[in-house]
């Protein structure tokens, strides 16, 4: 984003954080460990979730994720996303963060930090491979992004994961491996099988929202829209990522609670990886000078990762208790906390990295609606 006004948000009056967002750690660690209990102590819990599948995509999960994208997406001005696609800084360097870095750390990763747990390594490259095109647009709302923006580059994944995964599975888990002589294996996942993953976590939510601000706007106006209708939807956003993440713990509960050594060790890349990924994004933004709003889009969509996706294709090709599979789970039961937590540094770094720009955030305590 240029220094110019013209293509930045307009701010509007600022509000108090409220208590579900000023909490929303403790929230989140509460949702977490009551996942875990779930999982390791009420018997069934988690194969009675796996059972509840359909192509591979849980639907428990698949409820919780498009009640959490909803709320967000009904938020978004789609009569301004033209602005954000004549942003080709933004758009071409999401694009290399998300289709060459990123996938490329995680394969150096992988290997520095798993050299001698080849199913564990396999699990993280998956996940470096799939791309975020779902919980990114919650970390991005609490950070004060680009709503329009991230709408736009989550879209542009979306297209490119469908196009581009299993070419970039077979490279790096074949090709490039071979090339170095290191261990490789085979990923065999279908076009198809991506598309209708994009579909549903993508599609459904986009479409409704799309419709919600269609409809609301031209029945009852903007001003209806954004003072009535949205204060009354947007908490469901955050429901529904607490219930997606008691899901996700309770699947994997057992297993997380039975082999933390494991865990431990795929936590120590991903931790590697969603640090290095957001930093990279924001200081990129801020040295094309994207301003705060839109290089803290394109540090979280850089940073998050498909997990529902890569937890399915490890599962199909691998099986659900293979360690590939161990791996895809543990990548959002880091990711959340991580992601949670850098929230919090990028409002710091409005205050700090972008003092000098007028749309940054005020103050720690205050959000800025658009």
């Amino acid at each position: 984003m240029s220094a110019t006004t013209a293509s930045l948000p307009q701010v509007a009056t600022t509000r108090r954080l409220s208590p579900l967002d000023r909490w929303l750690p403790l929230w989140i660690g509460l949702a977490m460990v009551a996942g875990l209990l779930l999982g390791r102590f009420v018997p069934g819990v988690s194969t009675v979730l796996a059972r509840l599948e359909v192509g591979g995509i849980s639907i428990p999960i698949a409820l919780g994720l498009l009640v959490m994208m909803y709320p967000v997406l009904a938020k978004v001005r789609y009569d301004k996303v033209a602005a954000v696609t004549g942003d080709k800084k933004l758009l071409v360097s999401s694009l290399a963060l998300n289709w060459l870095v990123g996938p490329a750390l995680m394969f150096a990763l992988a290997w520095v930090f798993l050299p001698d747990l080849p199913e564990y390594r396999t699990g993280l490259i998956i996940v470096g491979l799939a791309r975020c095109i779902a919980m990114v647009v919650i970390w991005n709302d609490l950070a004060c992004g680009d709503r329009e923006a991230a709408a736009v580059l989550v879209a542009i994944n979306s297209v490119f994961q469908v196009i581009a995964f299993s070419l970039l599975g077979w490279f790096y888990l074949t090709v490039l491996p071979g090339w170095l002589g290191l261990d490789s294996q085979g990923l065999d996942v279908s076009v198809g099988q991506i598309a209708m993953n994009v579909l549903i976590f993508l599609g459904i939510p986009l479409v409704a929202g799309f419709a919600s601000r269609y409809v609301g706007e031209r029945r009852r106006g903007r001003a209806w829209y954004e003072e009535a209708f949205l204060p009354k939807v947007g908490p469901w956003a955050l429901y529904g990522l607490l219930f997606t993440i008691v899901l996700l713990f309770a699947l994997q509960g057992e297993q997380v609670t039975t082999r933390p050594w494991d865990v431990v060790r795929i936590a120590l890349p991903l931790l590697a990886y969603f640090a290095v990924m957001w930093f990279v994004g924001l200081l990129t933004g801020k040295t094309l000078g994207l301003g705060y709003a839109r290089s803290s889009t394109l540090a979280f969509t850089a940073a998050g990762n498909n997990f529902e996706l890569a937890i399915a294709v490890a599962i199909g090709t691998f099986g659900a208790t293979s360690g590939q599979a161990l791996a895809g789970v543990v990548g959002p039961l880091i990711e959340v906390p991580v992601l949670v937590g850098l929230v919090y540094v990028s409002l710091w770094a409005a205050r700090t990295w972008f003092a000098t720009d007028p749309y940054a955030i005020p103050t720690a305590d205050d959000r800025t609606p658009r």
